[in-house]
């Protein structure tokens, strides 16, 4: 029985029954001894000297020197010493997924960001690239979670009081080799003897990813990022609120240029001075080409208004006193001529009549009108006259008259019914005409104007620093189709001939991307490209006859030329016709 009681077994059964007298350990005396508080079997100084071979003579003495593993358990009201589990750590597969345990984000629409960095160097083949790798590395990274909800944990309250030790957890496999059951909550229902299961896929990629990479894409076409022209023009002022870059029918570009107006002629390069206002003491303010001929409008600082010939390079008609300040935006509707000035009103005239008066106003802005633009797309709504102001308003005219009632609109302007004898009818204030539509959205001056030449009565707009948004109107119902926040200073707008694209330009900017000459398709507004050259912000833009190249003008005093669109009937999904014989006249 001796080496009964000095074994193990029975060293254990002596240290149980310690542990039930209040965990007190006496000698054979009944005083209480003082017990090692290191375990002897992870060794130290005081286990060695304690952890000795019993006696074989000692049995039933009971008064043994050495301690049992069971003498280290904590004991009631005892300290516990932290335990340490290794830095190794295999996570259950079945306790969750990567989505749920590290909070990922989950496949959905994207907040939009307030504002909309634009990169220096994007185009729609690089965006696309960006997409279908985002998608990729999101597929491969964060699969979606084939199981309908996320695990839930199941706590007892019953099993783990409070206030007492942990317990270990079950000890479970890490691998399960067996097949998924339809029984079980937790597995999907797969069929694993279908032959295109992805368990039995030789590619390195998921599914998903592969059929996203073997899909056929949109061929994008690209565009040339560099200007295949630049041309020097000194003193080009850099005002947002002039207009002095504009392209004619004839291919002819006119730009103003301080007191003078130049004339550079596409198909042999050459340059002529049309005019020079230096000995009146002018300086050009705007200059405007008519839809087709060669007549050139040219607006000036002090109010003054001009119409040459480009042909003879001779003065055609003048209006000394066409308005009060200066005239910014200038507007042709065949042989309608319409200015808008600093005084906060546009005047329509005539070319053909004699007289100089304007035979029709319009006063809906109480700023200065900076921008002005007709629809020319030959529909109903050709006599349609969108204007922006620096009050940051958008107001659509229509010279026909207003189709909404404006009882009491006179009055409120405090205009009187007469009729002005030297212009032969009643100016439209006067008529209490007010503006067809207008829009209040914009929160900064608006310069940037286009109609679209594909939809009829679709109207963009551009705003400045403070509103950055390019907004687009439906002129028949006075509705918002869509906005597009650019990040950037909109200075000017222009549509594509050849296809559905809009160009913009840019200005001043909160982020780093600024000066920039941008391309988006509508309706989508997807960028197609952004071109960069410009050192000064981008305050003209004019498109040549055939629709395919672009020139802008900046305070950096240079003119650059740009292969922007591809060429008609190539591209734009439709065929050249042989009855357009607009383009067979030059």
């Amino acid at each position: 029985m001796s080496g009964l009681r000095n074994s193990p077994f029975g060293k254990r059964l002596r240290a149980s029954q310690v542990d039930d007298n209040n965990g007190d350990d006496l000698d054979a005396q009944g005083h209480r001894r003082n017990r090692p508080r290191i375990n002897p079997i992870f060794g130290g100084a005081a286990a060695s000297s304690s952890a000795s071979t019993p006696p074989l003579d000692s049995a039933g003495s009971g008064s043994s020197n050495s301690d049992s593993f069971f003498d280290s358990l904590p004991k009631h009201g005892a300290r516990q010493t932290p335990k340490d589990y290794g830095d190794r750590f295999v996570p259950s597969r079945e306790s969750g997924d990567l989505r749920t345990s590290y909070h990922l984000r989950e496949s959905g629409p994207a907040t939009p960001a307030r504002n909309k960095i634009i990169p220096s160097e994007s185009d729609a083949l690089k965006e696309q690239a960006n997409a279908i790798f985002n998608t990729i590395l999101h597929n491969e990274v964060t699969p979606p979670s084939p199981r309908p909800s996320s695990p839930a944990r199941s706590i007892d309250p019953g099993a783990h009081p409070i206030g007492s030790a942990p317990t270990t957890p079950t000890r479970r496999r890490l691998f399960a080799y067996n097949s998924p059951s339809t029984s079980s909550t937790g597995t999907p229902n797969r069929r694993l003897d279908a032959p295109t299961d992805e368990v039995y896929s030789m590619s390195p990629v998921r599914s998903q990813s592969r059929q996203l990479l073997e899909s056929p894409r949109r061929q994008l076409r690209s565009v040339c990022k560099t200007p295949y022209r630049v041309l020097d023009a000194p003193d080009l002022a850099d005002d947002f609120y002039l207009n002095l870059v504009d392209w004619s029918s004839t291919n002819v570009l006119g730009v103003g240029l301080g007191s003078c107006v130049y004339l550079w002629t596409a198909h042999n390069a050459s340059v002529s001075k049309l005019c020079d206002l230096s000995n009146q003491g002018d300086v050009v303010s705007s200059v405007s080409w008519v839809q087709k001929g060669s007549s050139l409008a040219v607006a000036t600082t002090t109010g003054r208004m001009h119409i040459y010939d480009a042909t003879t390079l001779q003065l055609t008609r003048a209006y000394p006193a066409a308005h009060s300040n200066r005239i910014g935006a200038l507007a042709w509707n065949s042989h309608v001529l319409s200015s808008g000035s600093r005084d906060r009103t546009i005047h329509h005239r005539d070319v053909r009549e004699p007289n100089t008066k304007p035979f029709k106003r319009s006063t809906g802005h109480r700023q200065e009108v900076c921008g002005l633009k007709w629809s020319g797309d030959g529909g109903p709504s050709s006599a349609t006259l969108a204007s922006g102001g620096n009050d940051n308003k958008v107001c659509i005219w229509d010279l026909r008259g207003s189709r909404r009632p404006t009882h009491g609109f006179a009055a409120t302007l405090g205009s009187s019914s007469t009729t002005d004898p030297a212009a032969g009818t009643v100016s439209g204030e006067e008529q209490g005409d007010a503006p067809l539509w207008k829009f209040h959205e914009h929160t900064a001056a608006v310069k940037a104007l286009a109609w679209d030449p594909h939809v009829p009565g679709v109207l963009a707009t551009g705003g400045g620093t403070q509103d950055k948004h390019i907004r687009f109107w439906n002129v028949s119902h006075g509705t918002m189709l869509h906005q597009l926040d650019t990040g950037s200073q909109v200075c000017n707008l222009i549509w594509s001939l050849t296809s559905h694209e809009l160009v913009s330009t840019h200005g001043f900017s909160s982020t780093t991307a600024q000066n920039q000459i941008c391309i988006w398709k509508y309706p989508t507004l997807n960028m197609v490209a952004s071109l960069t050259g410009h050192t000064n912000r981008v305050l003209y833009l004019a498109m040549s006859p055939d629709g395919e190249t672009i020139v802008t003008g900046a305070g950096d005093e240079t003119l650059r030329f740009w292969n922007a669109f591809p060429k008609r009937g190539h591209d734009s999904g439709r065929a050249e016709s042989r009855l357009d014989y607009g383009r067979l006249i030059r």
